[in-house]
């Protein structure tokens, strides 16, 4: 009977494992006033829980009757799930915050989210704002990293042409020592390879010079920093730039240049589903989010610029813009941003991007 027991225990366990989505984390975070039927936010996030801690304290100092299940989850589990819920009538989470700003704004335009009207609403930069539904939290530029000691000697590229110079010159010294996002793989890589279409009509040489040179691919930032940083890697393209700062204000061999010809800028994009258990909770977060105590905590503690205008210091969208200007291209958050949710125009950007870096 025992062996029986253990046979099922162990058929639910693999059955658990199964049904589990990919990468999914769930983390309890209990009322502060200790209270045992306090109310419970539900929160679905793409941010990692180390990272997104602070501003859930800061949330729970301001709410101590409050308590937080957040789940750390892929942008496309995020999407499928309130989706999936919300049709089912189960009910889903009650905000939604992810980087995928593609999925989050489908999301509003295909009526799972809800209007949310809130006091900093009217003051939210027109370009971070869609129809008080979608709301850009962040201001993360897609930036160059580079290896400090491999460049002690010459200034690292500052532009895209100045990136194809250098792999033409030095692409035999540099083989295989260069990276930047895997396009069908990285949310975000494919978003910055979209927007580099747009913006620069040369892009393609740049990615035939970096298929030259031997560039590897992956879908995670910490993969293509910890290769930079360690020396294994010289040069990163198009790498999220809060991952950089974050990682560059612990390793002095990493650095970082906003490339000077233009700088796309991606935010992560909050809301309240249709279908929350909770709705004015989820607006309760989402206007900590907003304020300027949870947009400050975010700039000193997460190392993300932030949107509100009412935000002082360096780290900041304002203080950006003062001082880059046109540089800065933010991706506005409207229902443009689904152009490439069209399959056939996805697929025939990414096989233009694999021709190119095989081409000779």
């Amino acid at each position: 009977m025992h062996g029986l027991a253990t046979m099922r225990l162990a058929i639910l366990i693999v059955l658990v494992c199964l049904s589990a989505p990919a990468r999914a984390e769930v983390t309890l975070f209990p009322a502060l006033d200790g209270a045992s039927n306090a109310r419970t936010l539900v929160v679905y996030s793409s941010l990692d829980v180390p990272l997104a801690k602070p501003m859930i304290d800061g949330f729970q100092r301001a709410n101590p009757d409050v308590a937080v299940r957040y789940e750390d989850l892929l942008t496309t589990d995020i999407y499928d799930r309130v989706v999936a819920e919300t049709d089912a009538g189960k009910g889903t989470a009650d905000i939604a915050f992810s980087s995928a700003m593609d999925l989050q704004v489908k999301l509003a335009n295909d009526g799972y989210a809800q209007e949310s009207r809130l006091p900093l609403s009217d003051r939210w930069p027109r370009w971070a704002n869609w129809r008080d539904t979608a709301y850009a939290l962040t201001f993360e530029p897609a930036v160059f990293v580079y290896h400090k000691p491999s460049f002690k000697d010459v200034a690292p590229p500052a532009t895209r042409g100045q990136l194809v110079d250098f792999l033409r010159t030095q692409g035999d010294k540099i083989y295989g020592r260069i990276a930047t996002y895997d396009i069908e793989r990285s949310g975000v890589g494919f978003m910055f390879m979209a927007r580099d279409q747009e913006q620069y009509p040369d892009i393609w040489s740049v990615i035939r010079a970096m298929g030259a040179a031997g560039v590897k691919l992956y879908s995670t930032s910490s993969a293509i920093l910890e290769r930079i940083a360690d020396g294994r890697f010289v040069l990163g393209y198009n790498i999220l730039g809060s991952y950089a700062a974050d990682w560059a204000a612990r390793d002095p061999d990493v650095g970082i240049v906003l490339p000077k010809d233009y700088t796309v800028v991606m935010s992560r994009i909050g809301l309240v589903p249709t279908g929350s258990h909770s709705p004015d909770l989820g607006r309760r977060y989402l206007e900590y989010f907003m304020s300027a105590e949870g947009q400050t905590v975010m700039a000193r503690e997460l190392e993300i610029a932030a949107v509100n205008p009412e935000v002082s210091g360096e780290n900041t969208a304002n203080r950006m813009q003062e001082v880059l200007g046109a540089q800065l291209r933010p991706v506005p958050v409207s229902p443009g941003l689904m152009v490439y949710l069209d399959q056939v125009k996805r697929m025939r950007l990414i096989e233009r991007w694999n021709a190119a870096l095989r081409s000779p």
